[in-house]
């Protein structure tokens, strides 16, 4: 099943389904929205806030994610896996990126 992601900083929206992480469902269809780094948790490069939505996560890196920053929906895109429609607000350190 895929659901529906939007970026809150850019307006874009993008479909993702719970067997991809966000951070490629959203490469998949060539959004720039969410910066990229590393893909697997070691960079910190696409940090988002879930503003809205459910969500699976693997394990982050706590350099990059504490845990009481996943506890308020900071995460890192490439580490979380929609379980509904989510809203995310880009707070990584290349937010420029989301500029239009």
């Amino acid at each position: 099943m895929a659901f529906q992601i939007t970026i809150e900083d850019t307006g874009e929206q993008f479909a993702c389904s719970e067997t991809k992480h966000v951070l490629a469902g959203m490469q998949q269809l060539g959004k720039k929205g969410i910066p990229v780094g590393c893909r697997s948790g070691g960079c910190g490069v696409c940090k988002v806030q879930v503003l809205s939505g459910e969500y699976t996560s693997k394990k982050m890196s706590r350099d990059h994610v504490s845990s009481e920053e996943e506890s308020g929906g900071v995460v890192l895109a490439c580490r979380v896996f929609p379980a509904s429609d989510m809203t995310l607000s880009v707070i990584g350190h290349l937010r420029k990126a989301v500029t239009r």
